[in-house]
């Protein structure tokens, strides 16, 4: 079932908002976690409403074991009513154990009405080592369901930081978001907008209304809870660049 495409410009970071984080989930012979994420991520929109998935780029240092590039993912979820996270835990945690790649470590996260010390979290793994006692402590301080599905489960390490990092709304980039990946080549701006993206702007925050956008491997950012596409003038149309 497509991702639901929503153009509310009220929807940045709402208590009804539910985010579930996953990280270690692949090794070097398997998918992604993200390519996981998107799956996960379809299988919940048969009965939930998801916003997206968003890709965070956590610490890069030689002491942090990893697969390729250290990143994580979160699913994002919406309802009219608050959603239940142990529920969606319980069916993510399944998904992700049909799908366990020997050799990973894998960690889940799901919250809702995510708390600051989170977001800090969050931030803090992407600037420093973080032990996974730390990540364990926290999440049963607040309260938020944080499990590891096998290996070492460092995983829950890079799982609390994707849901506080999305939380934030001002972190990360979307690797599906309604049906933007959907498009390919030179696509007019209204074309980018109508796929579920909600703005096209230059780096320096100037609305783009005119032009074609180089639409292949769209990846907006996440940008004040909402999907931004940040593009740069490359000739002859707008090129999108790739935000962390």
């Amino acid at each position: 079932m497509p991702i639901k495409i929503i153009h509310d410009s009220e929807r940045f970071v709402k208590l009804t908002m539910l985010f579930i984080g996953i990280d270690d989930t692949d090794t070097l012979e398997s998918r992604g976690t993200g390519h996981l994420a998107r799956e996960i991520a379809a299988a919940l929109a048969a009965d939930c409403c998801v916003l997206g998935v968003t890709r965070h780029q956590l610490l890069v240092d030689p002491r942090v074991p990893c697969t390729k590039k250290n990143s994580c993912a979160a699913v994002v979820l919406d309802g009219d009513e608050p959603l239940d996270p142990m529920a969606i835990l319980d069916r993510v945690r399944t998904l992700m154990m049909d799908d366990y790649q020997p050799g990973s470590d894998p960690g889940l996260c799901v919250a809702q009405g995510v708390p600051q010390a989170v977001m800090e979290f969050g931030r803090r793994v992407q600037r420093q080592l973080v032990a996974q006692e730390d990540a364990r402590a926290l999440a049963a301080a607040q309260a938020i369901p944080l499990v590891g599905l096998g290996g070492d489960e460092d995983g829950v390490i890079g799982a609390l930081a994707a849901v506080g990092l999305a939380a934030t709304g001002e972190d990360g980039r979307y690797v599906m978001v309604g049906r933007s990946r959907e498009l390919s080549g030179l696509q007019p701006i209204s074309a980018v907008l109508l796929a579920g993206i909600d703005a096209v702007q230059t780096p320096d925050g100037e609305p783009v209304t005119d032009g074609l956008v180089q639409a292949d491997k769209l990846r907006p950012a996440r940008r004040g809870g909402r999907p931004v596409a940040v593009v740069e003038w490359a000739g002859n149309c707008w090129r999108p660049l790739k935000l962390d």
